[in-house]
């Protein structure tokens, strides 16, 4: 016989489900097709790993920070090469005469 998998997002509301206790183990299991034993290990899992969504920043945010802190870095960089980019034409202009091509 061939296992089922469920995707994180039915395990998470199957978990809060039982966690709320409106439905029995046993008519949740029916209504989602899952066994009891399945759901009473979801709804634990979801309990003891609760508090770490409060605790950490999610990967995205982190993502998203460090992305936000290399475009800081990168238009540092640009202001830095136009800078210089504007000295060189001065300094070629008073040696040549002329703009630079």
């Amino acid at each position: 016989m061939m296992r089922k998998r469920h995707d994180k997002e039915l395990k998470a509301k199957v978990a809060l489900e039982a966690i709320k206790g409106e439905k029995t183990l046993q008519e949740l299991a029916a209504q989602y097709e899952v066994n009891p034993q399945q759901i009473s290990f979801w709804k634990k899992e979801l309990m003891n790993k609760a508090g770490v969504i409060f605790e950490k920043k999610s990967v995205a945010e982190k993502e998203l920070e460090q992305a936000k802190i290399h475009e800081e870095e990168l238009y540092k960089q640009i202001g830095k090469l136009n800078v210089e980019k504007d000295f060189l034409k001065k300094k070629y202009r008073q040696l040549y005469g002329k703009d630079p091509d």
